[in-house]
């Protein structure tokens, strides 16, 4: 089926909803059309996202276990694999 089939498909079985169900379906098909949405970085992010590859391109990076030791050292209660 192509979309425009799938499309027309979903409009006759909203067609058929009655009140209440069509407002479930309504906010629903709102939801998932939001998170189908890209997500948008603010500019804090952005920065500490350069950030972290200016300090990767420098060399400043740690191993898996010293950020593992570090993460336990800090958080002793957390259970780590």
């Amino acid at each position: 089926m192509n979309s425009l089939e799938l499309k027309n498909k979903i409009i006759k079985q909203i067609d058929n909803l009655n009140e209440s169900e069509f407002e479930r379906v309504y906010h629903q098909l709102l939801e998932i059309l939001k998170s189908a949405n890209y997500y948008k970085l603010s500019e804090e992010e952005n920065e500490a996202i350069d950030s972290a590859l200016k300090v990767s391109e420098e060399g400043e990076t740690y191993t898996h276990n010293e950020v593992s030791s570090e993460a336990r050292n800090k958080f002793p209660n957390l259970k780590f694999k």
